[in-house]
């Protein structure tokens, strides 16, 4: 799979941006296109601003120089980590022979599973084709007694305790429309 940027650069990337940016101007007092040094533009009361990162966040190393970093950025970077370069494995690089024996391998895999698929779609029909010639020979042969023809073909579809004492199927709970209700839910009910 290849990416259309480089995860090393994007990473490192982030990192510069989480790492707080140390400058000696204000940002505020700083303008675009100004020919005035950088060094000699200081903001009025000639307080030097501080250099500092993010409010919330973790130090990283100890003493003056210390980096504050948003934990956002931290658990984005530990999680980039895992795509590295150099964890992802190489593409897999064969030999002509050893690419022809893993062809043939695969190809061999790929015949037993159709073979196996067209065995259960075979037996799947057998038992489907047996079911339909049962039902067409109960609704074609008459009832006990003097029941009518295709009695015996109503009393094996009937549904009787297959939802429950009483029960009917959950596709007759509510009345079959085209359109949804106008009232999804009525919240005013009580039985």
């Amino acid at each position: 799979m290849s990416f259309p940027f480089n995860l090393r650069g994007l990473a490192s990337r982030l990192l510069n941006l989480s790492r707080p940016i140390q400058t000696t101007t204000a940002p505020s007092a700083s303008r675009c296109l100004s020919t005035t040094s950088p060094l000699l533009n200081t903001p009025k009361g000639g307080k030097k601003p501080q250099s500092g990162g993010a409010a919330s966040g973790k130090k990283r190393g100890k003493g003056k120089n210390a980096v504050v970093q948003d934990p956002k950025i931290v658990n984005l970077l530990q999680s980039l980590s895992t795509l590295s370069p150099r964890r992802i494995p190489p593409p897999l690089r064969m030999a002509r022979n050893r690419h022809l024996r893993h062809w043939t391998i695969h190809r061999g895999w790929l015949m037993f599973r159709r073979k196996q698929r067209d065995e259960r779609e075979r037996t799947f029909m057998k038992q489907y084709q047996s079911m339909s010639a049962a039902c067409e020979e109960l609704r074609l042969t008459r009832g006990p007694g003097a029941r009518p023809e295709g009695y015996l073909y109503r009393v094996a579809m009937e549904k009787k305790g297959v939802y429950g004492h009483h029960g009917v199927p959950i596709e007759y709970a509510r009345a079959q429309t085209d359109t949804p209700a106008k009232v999804a839910w009525n919240h005013d009910w009580k039985r």
